[in-house]
């Protein structure tokens, strides 16, 4: 069995390949920054909502109230979504691109890609210890 069929590895694999395009998108814009009528694009985010009902079958999931002195969900005033800032900032050639923006997009899936290569190694040393193996 190889390691790259591991669920985890698999997981990782697909947020690097999803990195990989989303990288491509915002380079694209950046390279696109004075095309006049320009709009930026990006990719949609994974909605955590439609995995998790694949997992569970539902949407709903409560949580354990495994003491009397815990607070009770009902407790708890609801959580309210939080909405990004809509940006409406238009150069005058009708460009729609941000660089600021852009390069905060691009740190940020820097910072992702660095998480998912620090995960795998880690894993990968963990079966490496596992098999009494050095390095």
């Amino acid at each position: 069995m190889s390691i790259s069929n591991l669920p985890l590895m698999k997981a990782i694999g697909a947020k690097v390949d999803y990195l990989d395009r989303r990288q491509q998108v915002i380079a694209q814009n950046m390279a696109n920054a004075d095309t006049p009528g320009y709009q930026s694009k990006d990719l949609t985010k994974v909605d955590f909502g439609a995995v998790l009902k694949n997992v569970t079958n539902t949407h709903h999931i409560s949580l354990a109230k495994t003491n009397a002195a815990h607070i009770s969900t009902s407790d708890v005033a609801s959580a309210r979504e939080k909405k990004d800032k809509l940006t409406y900032e238009v150069a005058p050639d009708t460009n729609g691109v941000i660089l600021e923006e852009q390069a905060v997009k691009a740190s940020q899936i820097r910072m992702d890609y660095n998480l998912m290569l620090n995960i795998s190694a880690k894993q990968s040393a963990m079966y490496r210890t596992a098999l009494g193996l050095q390095g």
